[in-house]
């Protein structure tokens, strides 16, 4: 069925992507995952190709423009080119709306400018030892003193946790309070007692810099806040997620269309017993079943992403597209590795590499189980 999300404009940038990832990703992306991190520079090739901060305000340095269609193209074509060490979503599809939504003049000032630009990059320190979906479960501290906030506590999974500048730190300023007692605060590189650990080594993911943080009696000026009070943390992480889970999502689906389309090549070219494997009936059952099921995984994201554009995507219909795509992504690459044979398990093979980096799809972000107690809790029951 014809795709149309998108319209010429959106056409017009994925060019403009892919001559970027051709360029400046692509050739460098194994040196990258070798090292285990993408370098700064990166960041600000893109920035300047105007890849970051679609919504932020013109005055701003940024587009203006509340359109996830433009994030989508992004973060496909990185899917689309193994690039899974850019955590560009990160900064634009989580980061983005705290950064914009939440801040007030001053800060904007301070922040959106490098945010647009790629000189300022920015993580979300949510997870701890103790603490992964159970947002309510964390220990991380921030006690008022005067103008002050002196933060205490560890992060860890922190995307772009080595090469941030700018950190929102989700922390108990009333411990007490339970929900109502956590707060957004943005910690900076450089703040005396703010610590990086090692960047940690993952299945997948190699390039992506995903670090440990530690904080340890940080003073953080209240001027840093997220949000006009103290207790709002948790609901504004709350109104956040939704777009969060939606760009899990939406790379999902890039992911299986893009490891379908280079395994429905694969079994026509491989040959097996004297003709090409695509002719087995099982292989083009296994391709018709996958095909189909991504196919409506489609269309479904698409929604969705219309849905957040008019402001109308909920809590639930994002659950729903974040758990069934992860599932289905690693279904989908898991079986085409399966006809790959023996080439699958080699890394030079893009399945592979596909494989190793998917696995965390239903784990990040919410798991499978979280998004569907979120969709069973709706019932009423």
């Amino acid at each position: 069925m014809r795709r149309d999300l998108f319209d010429e404009e959106h056409l017009l940038f994925r060019e403009t992507v892919r001559e970027f990832m051709a360029r400046e990703v692509v050739p460098h992306h194994a040196e990258w995952e070798k090292d285990g991190i993408v370098p700064r520079e990166v960041w600000k090739k893109a920035g300047e190709l105007g890849m970051f901060g679609f919504s932020v305000p013109e005055e701003y340095g940024g587009a203006g423009v509340k359109d996830f269609r433009y994030n989508a193209v992004i973060v496909e074509e990185i899917i689309r080119h193994g690039a899974s060490g850019l955590g560009f979503s990160l900064h634009n599809d989580v980061m983005a709306p705290y950064l914009v939504d939440l801040t007030n003049d001053e800060q904007k000032q301070r922040w959106l400018p490098g945010f647009v630009g790629g000189e300022l990059i920015t993580a979300i320190a949510m997870s701890e030892p103790g603490a992964g979906s159970d947002l309510q479960g964390i220990r991380t501290t921030a006690i008022r003193e005067d103008d002050h906030y002196l933060v205490n506590g560890q992060k860890t999974f922190i995307t772009n946790g080595v090469n941030a500048d700018l950190v929102v730190v989700v922390a108990k300023t009333d411990p007490a309070a339970g929900a109502k007692g956590t707060t957004l605060v943005v910690v900076e590189r450089g703040m005396e007692g703010f610590g990086r650990g090692r960047n940690l080594e993952k299945i997948g993911m190699k390039a992506q810099d995903t670090a440990e943080l530690f904080f340890e009696n940080v003073r953080v000026p209240v001027a840093n806040r997220l949000g006009p009070r103290d207790g709002e943390g948790f609901f504004q992480l709350m109104n956040n997620l939704p777009q969060e889970r939606l760009s899990i999502a939406v790379a999902a689906v890039a992911a299986a269309e893009a490891v379908l389309e280079e395994t429905i090549e694969y079994c026509r070219t491989r040959k097996a017993f004297g003709r090409s494997i695509g002719s087995f009936q099982n292989t083009r059952f296994v391709l018709a079943e996958l095909t189909t099921e991504t196919e409506i995984a489609r269309h479904y994201v698409d929604k969705c992403v219309l849905a957040l554009n008019a402001g109308e995507l909920t809590a639930v219909d994002a659950a729903k597209a974040k758990w069934w795509t992860t599932e289905l992504q690693n279904k989908v690459i898991d079986r085409c590795l399966q006809l790959h044979g023996g080439y699958g398990y080699m890394t030079e093979y893009p399945v592979a590499k596909a494989w190793l980096d998917s696995r965390v799809q239903t784990i990040y972000g919410g798991t499978t189980e979280i998004m569907k107690e979120i969709i069973g809790r709706s019932f009423g029951f």
